[in-house]
C-alpha cells in the first residue's frame, strides 16, 4: 500500500490551432480554442504541427516512464495523446469515428430502437444490407463481402462493436461511402478518405505508442493515456484501445481514461468493457469527473452543438458510480479489470470501499486504487494506504532537474513509513471496513 507517484509531464504551452475547414460542428479545430489556458489548470493542449515536436514529446515520456520505475516498484506514468499526434489529426480521425457511429444509431432508430442501451441495439444484417443498399452506398453483393468476417454478424445481427470493426476494414475502401445528410438529403461521403498524409499520421502515432508502451513493460510501469477535450477524445480512446489489444493480454498495462461528466461516459465504458471480453484482454481504466467543464460548454455554445457534459455535479456524480460500480462488477466476474479511482470527493472512496466488501475485491488483489493531486486530500490518502491501497498522487515531472531527487526521497521515506506486515494491513482493513459501517470513515 502506501503512497505511490504518478509521473505526468508538465506541459508547456499551447501555440495557437491552424484553421482548419469547416466540419460538423464538434469536431472543427475552433480558433479561439487554440490556447487552451482558460480556466484549465496544468489540462493544456499541445499544437505542434510538426512531427519532430512529437517525436520529442515521445522522448520526454520515456524519461517519465524510467523515472515512475525508479520511484516505486508498481508506478505509473500519464501520457497525453496531443503531445503525440497532431491535434488536427485527432479531431478529424474523431469526426469520422463519431459519424459512423451515429450512421448505425440512425439506422436502429429507424428500425424503431432508439432508446436502448448501447450494446442491446443489435441490427439484422439483412436488414442493413438492404438499407446500405436502397441507400446507394453498397450493393447487396459488396455488403456481402463486409459480413464474412469471423464472427460478424454469425447470429445475423450486427451490434456497435461489429459495426466499428468494420470500419477498420471499410477505411480501405477505393470509393467513398456516401450517406444520406439527415437535414438536406443530399448524398455526402461518409468516410472521405484519409489523405496519404493521414494515413502516415495514424502509422505514426501508433508506432509511438508503441514504443513507449514497450518501455513501460520492461520497466514494469502502467502507462495512463489522459483523456482530454471531447473534439479529441473519440480518437484518443480509439487509439488506446488499440494499444491495449496489443499489450493487455496478460495484465493491464494501458490505462484508458473515462470522463463521466460527459454524457456518453457509461456507453463508453461499457462498449469498450464488452470488447476487452470478446477479444480476451485486460481492461485498465482510470476514472475521472472532467476537466474541461467551462471550456467544454462555452466551445459548445460557440459553435451551436449539443452540450456534451452532464447538466448538473449530482448527475455526473450518478454518472461515475454507475461507471464504476460496472468496473468493480467486472473484476468480481472475470477478474481481467483494474481501475484508478481518480477523485478527490470522499463519497465516491466510500462507495468505492462498500462496493469492494460487497463485492469481496480485497486492497490486496491490486485491482483497486485511488489516485489523487499531490497536496491534495491527504486525509483521504492515508488511511487509504494504511489500509492497504495503492494510492499515487499525480507529480509534476518536467525537465527541471531538482524535481526527481526530492521525488524520489519522498518514495523512499513513504515506503519505509507504510512497510508493514501483511497481518497488520489486514487488521486495517477490517477497520475501514468497521468505520465504513458505522459510518465514519475519515475520522477515527
Amino acid at each position: 500500500g502506501g503512497c505511490r507517484s504518478l509521473m505526468e509531464h508538465g506541459p508547456s504551452p499551447s501555440s495557437p490551432t491552424p484553421g482548419a475547414e469547416k466540419r460538423e460542428k464538434q469536431y472543427r479545430v475552433h480558433q479561439g480554442f487554440g490556447d487552451h489556458h482558460g480556466g484549465v489548470t496544468g489540462a493544456h493542449t499541445y499544437f505542434y504541427a510538426d512531427e519532430t515536436k512529437c517525436d520529442q514529446h515521445m522522448e520526454t515520456f520515456l524519461r517519465c516512464i524510467d523515472a515512475s520505475s525508479g520511484s516505486s516498484e508498481d508506478g505509473f506514468s500519464a501520457i497525453k495523446l496531443t503531445a503525440l499526434a497532431r491535434p488536427q489529426f485527432l479531431v478529424r480521425f474523431s469526426e469520422v469515428l463519431v459519424k459512423w457511429r451515429r450512421f448505425f444509431h440512425q439506422m436502429a432508430t429507424e428500425e424503431g430502437q432508439a432508446g436502448r442501451a448501447v450494446l442491446d441495439t443489435k441490427l439484422q444484417v439483412e436488414k442493413l444490407q438492404e438499407a446500405l443498399a436502397n441507400l446507394g452506398i453498397a450493393s447487396k453483393a459488396e455488403s456481402q463481402q463486409w459480413f464474412t468476417g469471423e464472427n460478424l454478424g454469425t447470429n445475423g445481427t450486427v451490434d456497435l462493436l461489429d459495426w466499428n470493426s468494420l470500419f477498420d476494414s471499410r477505411t480501405k475502401l477505393s470509393r467513398p461511402l456516401l450517406i444520406p445528410n439527415m437535414k438536406t438529403g443530399q448524398l455526402e461521403p461518409l468516410l472521405s478518405r484519409f489523405s496519404k498524409e493521414e494515413e502516415l499520421q495514424m502509422k505514426r502515432v501508433l508506432q509511438r505508442m508503441d514504443v513507449l508502451a514497450r518501455r513501460a513493460m520492461e520497466k514494469g510501469v502502467r502507462l495512463m493515456v489522459d483523456a482530454e477535450q471531447s473534439y479529441f477524445q473519440p480518437a484518443i480512446s480509439r487509439l488506446t484501445v488499440e494499444t491495449q489489444r496489443h499489450f493487455n493480454g496478460s495484465q493491464p498495462l494501458i490505462y484508458n481514461t473515462y470522463q463521466c461528466y460527459l454524457r456518453e461516459a457509461y456507453n463508453n465504458v461499457t462498449g469498450d468493457v464488452e470488447l476487452s471480453r470478446r477479444e480476451g484482454w485486460h481492461f485498465g481504466t482510470k476514472l475521472v469527473r472532467g476537466a474541461y467543464m467551462e471550456q467544454e460548454r462555452e466551445r459548445a455554445a460557440q459553435m451551436g452543438y449539443e452540450d456534451p457534459i452532464n447538466p448538473t455535479y449530482e448527475k455526473t456524480n450518478e454518472m461515475y458510480h454507475r461507471c464504476l460500480d460496472y468496473v468493480l462488477e467486472e473484476i468480481k466476474q472475470r477478474r481481467k479489470a483494474s481501475v484508478m479511482v481518480a477523485t478527490h470527493n470522499e463519497d465516491t472512496v466510500k462507495f468505492t470501499l462498500r462496493r469492494m466488501m460487497e463485492l469481496g475485491i480485497h486492497p490486496s488483489d491490486k485491482k483497486v486504487c485511488f489516485g489523487q493531486l499531490l497536496g491534495m486530500c491527504d486525509q483521504i490518502t492515508f488511511p487509504l494506504g494504511q489500509a492497504g491501497f495503492p494510492v499515487y498522487k499525480y507529480v509534476p515531472y518536467g525537465p527541471v532537474n531538482e524535481v526527481l531527487p526530492y521525488l524520489s526521497r519522498r518514495a523512499q521515506e513513504n515506503r519505509g513509513f507504510m512497510q508493514r506486515a501483511n497481518r497488520e494491513r489486514d487488521l486495517l482493513w477490517k477497520e475501514v471496513k468497521r468505520r465504513l459501517l458505522s459510518g465514519n470513515l475519515f475520522s477515527p
